[in-house]
């Protein structure tokens, strides 16, 4: 049976899922992990360098390795789910399981202490896998539950949610963290500790709501083959055609050059702050809210610069500013520097983010009639590009010891990014653009 459109409850539920999950992107992604991961993840001998799986490696190096097969794992594994999905009529049943598989991995990094390195990597990797999991399967649901005139708005309040529920946590577990004294003066790490707990709690608890109010989906006839492959059969299908659309073409090349710099900086700029700069720790959290605050005004600008200029030439001017912000970051050394950094990071972060899949959306062809194949392929090029940003980083501060170096090279991967926004400025086939 068909789910009916645009029922109330349903929407709300749907939304409601950004208020449980974003806290993950927020605590563990971006603000308090990355600070505490550096501290606890060392030897007996108190050494940042570690031995992981046979191999010596420096603990900011497997910080980043970490996020790369967290995300090399969902590019090869989520098409697969997702065909599955698609013919089970099952997708809540995986929607929910990724959900408490990052949410337990959450929990589990209460018992991250010193030295237990391999419980807080192991944690924080398959809180990724969990998070980025379920938000595939959550983001399908949204054509089943609302008509296309919705899909803004009720994207925008997903997001409206997310944002006010994270900062509500992240404040409470700053608290903790900064102002030990109102809790019985507990230790900093066990303050730490107990917000990586507080994270999984409330995922768990709040994902109750949509996953009682979601649709269970419909089961679709399909042979044994087509389960396993049908979605890498559509991702296949959808690279053959790409090929022969030139604008569309360049414009993924330069999606996945300049992705792999955002996605970087995103998940590496607080432990460029921690481990290059050596700053404290309420300065690196001051750095994180305040691109947080910049990021929502900076998506609205940027959209109004895509309909003033279009949105190609929009994006060549929010790459250009990318890559001052990278020779800008080769250079920063002290904390008020680190702040206009983090200034200029949040004011084109989430504009570069809305800003291109907006522009991938209008280049879609406009005959297509399951363009959930193209997104899918998108976000397959989101997670490759990541997976290798992150990865590279690891590899320059690995063999150099040096993440300025790694910043500069970020700086280069923008320029090439630029390169093929520049070859399809003017092309016709972006006349809707």
């Amino acid at each position: 049976m068909k789910t009916a459109l645009n029922n109330p409850k349903v929407l709300n539920a749907w939304a409601f899922y950004d208020w449980a999950n974003s806290v993950h992107s927020l605590t563990i992604t971006s603000a308090i992990f990355p600070i505490y991961y550096p501290f606890a993840a060392v030897s007996k001998a108190n050494s940042k360098d570690i031995e992981f799986l046979g191999f010596t490696l420096n603990n900011s190096v497997v910080f980043s390795y970490s996020i790369s097969i967290a995300f090399l794992f969902l590019a090869v594994l989520m098409p697969i789910l997702s065909g599955i999905a698609d013919y089970k009529g099952n997708k809540k049943t995986f929607m929910r399981f990724f959900c408490y598989l990052g949410s337990f991995s959450c929990m589990s990094l209460f018992f991250f202490e010193k030295g237990n390195y391999y419980i807080g990597t192991f944690g924080f990797l398959f809180s990724i896998i969990g998070w980025g999991g379920s938000m595939v399967f959550y983001n399908s649901f949204l054509p089943e539950i609302a008509s296309p005139d919705r899909f803004d708005r009720l994207s925008a309040k997903g997001f409206t949610l997310g944002y006010i529920g994270s900062v509500l946590l992240l404040i409470q577990n700053l608290t903790m963290v900064m102002k030990p004294e109102w809790y019985g003066n507990i230790a900093g790490d066990l303050a730490s500790r107990i917000s990586f707990l507080s994270v999984g709690i409330w995922w768990l608890l709040f994902a109750q709501i949509p996953f009682y109010y979601l649709p269970k989906g419909d089961k679709k006839p399909s042979n044994e083959e087509n389960v396993w492959l049908g979605g890498w059969r559509e991702l296949k299908k959808v690279y053959h055609e790409v090929k022969n659309i030139t604008a569309l073409k360049s414009f993924l090349a330069s999606f996945f050059l300049f992705n792999m710099g955002a996605q970087t900086v995103m998940y590496l700029g607080a432990l460029f702050g921690s481990e290059e700069l050596h700053l404290p720790t309420d300065a690196l959290i001051i750095t994180i809210l305040l691109i947080q605050l910049v990021a929502i005004p900076g998506a609205y600008f940027c959209a109004l610069l895509s309909q003033k200029m279009g949105n190609i030439k929009a994006l060549i001017f929010i790459v250009l500013v990318w890559m001052v912000i990278c020779a800008f970051a080769y250079t920063v050394n002290d904390q008020f520097n680190f702040y206009l950094l983090a200034t200029g990071i949040g004011f084109v972060m989430g504009g570069i983010q809305s800003n291109s899949r907006a522009t991938f959306a209008k280049m879609c062809p406009s005959n297509e009639k399951e363009t959930s194949s193209y997104f899918s392929f998108y976000d397959v090029c989101d997670r490759l590009s990541t997976v290798l940003g992150t990865f590279l980083f690891g590899l320059v501060i690995q063999f150099t010891g040096n993440m300025r170096i790694g910043i500069l090279i970020l700086g280069f991967v923008f320029a090439a990014s630029l390169y093929f926004l520049y070859k399809i400025r003017n092309t016709k086939e972006l006349a809707p653009i």
